[in-house]
């Protein structure tokens, strides 16, 4: 999901400054400036005096402006830590008993935790994420119930068979884990 609206936030944003940077460049050039274009000439410059000046004794203008520049830096640094951050952990490391140690693809422990969960008795789907670091990963689990299901006899599977099992086959000492849980969506059944 948030790949996809990164995506598209970053193709609009391209997209218009691609067409403001064209136009500007095609009538730097001698082009006809555009119908929607807000100045007259090639020699026009993009802000006049005037337009510059208009708003400068106003006591609102400059806190207005302070507060939007400062919205728009708090949110772009939102925006840089959010690309920034690893949301997956890629390896695991995995004590060999030897002094050596092996490294585990984190997607290939994700997935078998995944299928684990999902044979489970009244799970309907399961996903399995690793966070953390190397040496010491978390994960969190969402486990889509049937409607019959109780979640503490899930919960109760969950952490002896599955984790259990990811925890022993990587020998960690603890995998701690997250769970989510909600319930199979069903159609109403007809009363007569």
């Amino acid at each position: 999901m948030r790949t996809a609206i990164n995506r598209v936030l970053t193709g609009l944003a391209g997209l218009v400054l691609l067409v403001l940077g064209g136009a500007v460049l095609a009538v730097g050039l001698g082009a006809p400036s555009p119908s929607w274009w807000i100045h007259d000439g090639r020699h026009d410059v993009l802000l006049s005096t005037a337009e510059r000046t208009h708003w400068r004794a106003a006591d609102w203008w400059w806190p207005t402006v302070l507060a939007a520049l400062a919205v728009l830096l708090l949110l772009s640094l939102w925006w840089l830590t959010a690309q920034l951050r690893r949301r997956r952990l890629t390896e695991v490391v995995v004590d060999t008993g030897d002094g050596e140690g092996a490294l585990l693809r984190g997607r290939a422990l994700e997935a078998v935790l995944a299928e684990d969960a999902a044979h489970q008795q009244g799970v309907a789907h399961a996903q399995a994420v690793l966070r953390g670091r190397p040496t010491a990963p978390a994960v969190r689990v969402w486990l889509r119930l049937d409607a019959d299901v109780p979640p503490r006899d899930a919960l109760a599977d969950l952490t002896t068979r599955a984790l259990a099992h990811a925890r022993d086959s990587a020998a960690l000492k603890k995998l701690p884990a997250e769970v989510r849980m909600s319930s199979v969506k069903h159609r109403a059944e007809r009363v007569t």
